[in-house]
């Protein structure tokens, strides 16, 4: 198998992004034609870290979403739950086993987080959450670790809000998007998952009644790119 299934357990999972790392972010650019760098540096500007504040960026691969943080002069840690993917970050980032320049990378299930509460004052995931067996426990052990008043972003491929624009999208996803992958020598097959997990996660509304109902609040979201993507952001009460 060279896939995980959408009941996502978390080794097939894993053992998925381990094979794909060392082409993940040059496939994302291509697939995504150059938009991932946009949807980054939005989720940055609305995580909004300065200097002094500690984010975790959870899901974070190879850490290139990580670098939008500590450019901003907080202190970022890139935690992931595929080796693989932490390894080509630590070599890309010029560190040694455990850190790269600057940035620690930490290998961390979202449903385990191995820190303690309340150590951050910003916790986000960029397109991984739909990748988690258990969205629910993710989100209240994201809650666990942020401190009182801290807050949530999550940026996740959702529903497109364009009629109109929605079935050439859903054409490119499940017929298109694997191919490109294949050209530029990634793991095609792990491009078919991407696509059918993109079908099957929850709209904006229902994603953010799941954010308040893991105890965040104030949640509100903004779409991007015609809802190809979607912001979600919470606080964590005081």
């Amino acid at each position: 198998m060279t896939r995980a299934q959408l009941d996502k357990q978390p080794d097939e999972v894993a053992a998925m992004f381990d094979r794909t790392a060392r082409r993940y972010d040059l496939v994302n650019d291509v697939v995504s034609l150059g938009q991932v760098r946009l949807w980054r540096r939005a989720a940055a500007a609305a995580v909004d870290a300065g200097p002094g504040e500690i984010v975790l960026d959870l899901g974070a691969g190879t850490g290139t979403s990580t670098d939008a943080f500590t450019s901003l002069g907080a202190r970022a840690i890139a935690s992931d739950f595929s080796l693989g993917m932490l390894r080509t970050g630590v070599r890309r980032h010029g560190g040694n086993a455990l850190t790269g320049q600057g940035v620690p990378f930490v290998a961390g299930d979202a449903l385990r987080l191995p820190f303690a509460d309340g150590s951050f004052d910003a916790v986000t995931i960029s397109v991984a959450l739909r990748n988690v067996h258990d969205t629910m426990g993710a989100l209240k052990e994201m809650l666990r670790v942020t401190r009182p008043g801290g807050r949530l972003v999550i940026l996740e491929f959702s529903h497109v809000t364009f009629a109109p624009f929605d079935l050439v999208y859903r054409e490119y996803l499940m017929k298109l998007l694997p191919k490109v992958a294949k050209v530029f020598g990634s793991n095609d097959d792990s491009y078919e998952y991407l696509a059918e997990s993109i079908r099957d996660w929850p709209d904006q509304p229902t994603l953010a009644r799941m954010i308040q109902d893991a105890g965040w609040e104030r949640v509100a979201w903004r779409d991007l790119t015609m809802g190809i993507v979607a912001m979600h952001r919470g606080f964590k009460p005081a």
